[in-house]
């Protein structure tokens, strides 16, 4: 299978240090089966941070999925309650319930499938946090938004998985 990261730097090797926390499934090294994504991604990060958008493209072998050696958490491609509070977990400052099953802060899975939590579903997530809106609306909500894929490594070992096989300037 080959997966895509969009970024603004041609990475020559994954370093889960440079991570930034928070993120939809915890820190972590994060990319997509759709090139069209990670295009968007990269010159998303290029106007922030400057630099040319750069697609990194990696190969992991698709008998990944059936690994016992690691533990890999999986959602459907649609969002979904438990989908919401893993996110919404994740991307909270205030969360700390670490050994809950619903966050991968701790790093508890190697590596984590499922949609992108896009802009339009951040903007729901936080009206439902400042108790704008009902978790029940907030499901209604997520039904109507368009959604993307993304995998994320999160250990060493799921790093290890991944094989660069090229990269592109956008």
């Amino acid at each position: 299978m080959i997966l895509f990261h969009g970024s603004n730097t041609d990475i020559k090797s994954v370093n889960l240090a440079m991570c930034r926390p928070y993120k939809d499934f915890g820190k972590g090294f994060y990319l997509t089966r759709f090139k069209e994504q990670a295009v968007k991604m990269a010159k998303r990060v290029s106007r922030i941070y400057g630099g040319q958008p750069i697609i990194n493209i990696y190969e992991i072998n698709d008998g990944f999925i059936d690994s016992h050696e690691l533990k890999i958490y999986r959602f459907n491609d649609l969002p979904s309650e438990e989908w919401a509070r893993f996110v919404m977990n994740n991307r909270s400052r205030d969360f700390t319930d670490y050994s809950s099953l619903e966050c991968n802060l701790d790093n508890k899975y190697d590596i984590v499938i499922g949609p992108v939590a896009n802009d339009d579903m951040a903007m729901l997530f936080r009206q439902y946090q400042n108790e704008l809106i009902t978790f029940e609306n907030l499901m209604i909500g997520m039904i109507y938004r368009e959604t993307t894929n993304q995998y994320s490594f999160h250990t060493d070992r799921a790093i290890a998985l991944l094989r660069k096989v090229g990269v592109e300037y956008d």
